[in-house]
């Protein structure tokens, strides 16, 4: 197993250590004042506007603005809270929405979001009034592919008068609207729109594409991706290519083949011609793009079937990779893949931030991408080099009949991973001898071992990280001031089960669950949900501390009288000159579901956090009517700094809700 420096990080604490944690907390050094050092990019001296999905197109989820601070934040009133306008179809139409997971732009005082249904709108950045409503009508083609109905944002785009909001939709539709009114651009594409499931190289079902999550506009290109089901669903999947579209016409400029066609690089990587059959390996969440250079970063998914690849025998370029491509070509500069021949699902979930760093005094342009394996792969963001040696490791083989596991993989030297990674006995909990031997009991009914220990046909494996990480589509956060860079992550593994599939000629297909916990008590030690702050000029970890407190919601651990365990739940980060803010998920009381579903916590004390940046102490907190689905994002107006975040959907109200002192 990969052996670390921050033995704290990847093994958890034991009781004694989380009943100190606060203590050991408050003793931590102060972090050097390296601001000097660093060349603040020029979006990070907005002036109080919130322009891209996570503030800026280097994705570094970042605001220069300073009235909000660790000491006021308990201060912070509700401004306006808006009632989402999906609520009205959904209850006429009977339809089942997945959380909320929208983040708003904020440009010239209104706000530009979506609705789970596809929905764009406007919004008074004052008042919170409703400016206009553009409806696709994306749910008459019915539940949308994967995770049905979500949506997490639209992209901006101006040039003088000529203003446009661009978004992909549920159902795989490009759609360009004026962002005064609403109203479709006329000459872009069919009269606004672009229907994406058409030019992919095979016929592909609507019912198998859709997109959630919004595109970049990089040098007037918007390149968008697509979501696909990693799981076959049907003989030949859709592929996850990526395009560029012309922003002003919607002409097609490019196709980057994330499984490459014949005579492409990285074919000879798909063995047997199982690039002709094999789908997905798309980019599903968000992407990242510097102006300055032309590069766009894609950050890679899973090829289908994500657990199972006899059939897709080889590495299988460009599946889980970070790939930089040319935002006016599509041409491939540089690209890493974290696993080769994936089987676990490690999809890259989130967009890779681009922060300017100093190594030894060099200044260097750097791109760190987040991941479920629990690592931040650190590179060169214009060469693709790692800024420290990524070696290749031995890893456990496959026993099934077939498979062709990739003898090594890739571990990062620094950072060290920022959650527990794989499974020993010794991760087990120990907060009592019963629980122990009932949780050592409990782990005898599955394969398990180091990261990348593959699947078994004997017994479940579990993964850990599970599919829902290590790190999650909620990202991270990086100060282009500091260089520091604040991951959330969980300790919340899955079992993989391989079962026969009803697609022909797919063979097995991976069945996902939860592993059991023992009377609410996971089998592992704490803390389960945390928050990691690294140094990304030296690759270290400066603080790590828990976020939430599952004993605060399960008795035989509140009866423990343990503390600071932190909850297995997504936590989503914004990032200001003056403090970091996470809002946790929890239930969203949604039916059904999927296996990468957060767990189904009851709901204790919804709420937004704030958290000193540097020792990671926690401050003050305001409460929320339901659980934060989406990254929060801030800017100022008339002289005061708002902070907003989308809540609830599924059951709940979907409500964006906007604070200020």
């Amino acid at each position: 197993m990969f052996e670390h420096n921050d033995q704290k990080s990847r093994q958890g604490l034991t009781r004694r250590e989380v009943i100190r944690l606060g203590a050991v907390a408050a003793a931590m050094p102060m972090l050097g004042d390296i601001a000097a050092l660093c060349q603040v990019p020029a979006a990070a001296r907005a002036s109080g506007e919130w322009r891209q999905y996570a503030g800026d197109k280097a994705s570094t989820k970042y605001s220069s603005l300073n009235q909000i601070t660790a000491d006021n934040f308990s201060n912070l009133k509700v401004a306006w809270t808006w009632r989402s306008v999906e609520e009205d179809l959904t209850q006429a139409h009977n339809l089942k929405t997945w959380a909320w997971e929208a983040t708003p732009l904020m440009i010239d005082g209104v706000l530009y979001l979506t609705t789970s249904l596809s929905q764009a709108v406007a919004l008074d950045a004052a008042t919170g009034k409703l400016l206009w409503v553009y409806d696709p009508e994306t749910w008459k083609n019915g539940v949308p592919s994967n995770n049905g109905f979500v949506h997490r944002g639209v992209s901006y785009w101006a040039d003088g008068d000529d203003t446009r909001i661009v978004y992909g939709t549920g159902d795989g539709y490009l759609i360009c609207i004026h962002a005064k009114t609403g109203k479709p651009v006329e000459t872009f594409g069919d009269k606004g729109r672009i229907d994406l499931t058409q030019g992919l190289g095979r016929p592909v079902e609507r019912k198998l594409y859709g997109v959630s999550s919004p595109p970049v506009i990089c040098r007037d290109v918007i390149v968008m991706g697509s979501k696909v089901n990693d799981v076959p669903l049907a003989g030949r999947m859709p592929p996850g290519d990526v395009r560029g579209f012309d922003v002003r016409t919607g002409k097609l400029v490019w196709t980057f083949h994330t499984i490459p066609h014949t005579g492409e690089y990285g074919y000879g990587t798909w063995i047997n011609g199982s690039a002709e059959t094999t789908g997905s390996a798309n980019l599903w969440s968000m992407l990242s793009a510097d102006d300055e250079l032309g590069y766009v970063y894609l950050p890679l998914t899973s090829p289908s079937d994500d657990h199972y690849g006899v059939n897709r025998p080889g590495s299988g370029l460009f599946g889980e990779c970070l790939v930089c491509v040319e935002a006016t070509t599509g041409k491939r500069v540089w690209h890493f893949q974290m696993a080769h021949h994936g089987l676990w699902d490690y999809d890259l979930p989130a967009a890779p931030n681009l922060i300017d760093i100093h190594i030894n005094g060099r200044r260097v342009k750097a791109v760190a991408q987040t991941s479920k394996e629990g690592f931040l792969y650190v590179f060169d963001r214009g060469t693709g080099k790692p800024i420290w040696p990524i070696t290749e490791q031995p890893v456990p083989q496959s026993t099934i009949p077939g498979e062709q596991t990739s003898p090594t993989q890739p571990f990062p030297t620094k950072p060290a991973a920022f959650d527990r990674q794989g499974v020993t006995e010794a991760d087990l909990t120990d907060f009592t001898p019963e629980l122990h031997a009932k949780a050592l009991a409990e782990l005898q009914k599955y394969n398990y071992g180091p990261l990348f220990t593959p699947e078994s046909l004997q017994k479940p494996t579990i993964e850990l990280p599970g599919i829902a990480g290590g790190a999650s589509w909620s990202g991270a956060a990086c100060d282009p001031e500091t260089g520091m860079c604040y991951v959330s992550s969980v300790t919340f593994p899955y079992t993989a089960e391989l079962v026969p599939s009803s697609v022909p000629h797919t063979g097995y297909i991976g069945k996902m669950k939860p592993v059991p916990d023992i009377d609410g008590v996971p089998l592992w030690k704490p803390p389960y949900g945390r928050v990691t702050a690294i140094d990304l000029n030296t690759g270290d970890h400066s603080w790590m501390t828990p976020v939430g407190d599952l004993a605060d919601e399960v008795p035989a651990l509140k009866q423990l009288g343990l503390k600071n365990l932190g909850r297995p739940a997504r936590g989503h980060l914004l990032l200001t000159k003056t403090v970091l803010i996470i809002g946790q998920e929890g239930t969203t009381q949604r039916e059904g579901g999927s296996p990468s579903d957060v767990p189904k916590f009851k709901v204790v004390t919804p709420n937004l956090v704030a958290f000193d940046k540097a020792l990671g102490k926690r401050g003050g907190e305001v409460a929320l009517p339901h659980n934060a689905t989406a990254a929060p994002m801030t800017y100022m107006l008339s002289g005061k700094q708002f902070i907003v975040v989308a809540t609830g959907g599924a059951n709940l109200p979907a409500e964006l809700i906007a604070f200020t002192l």
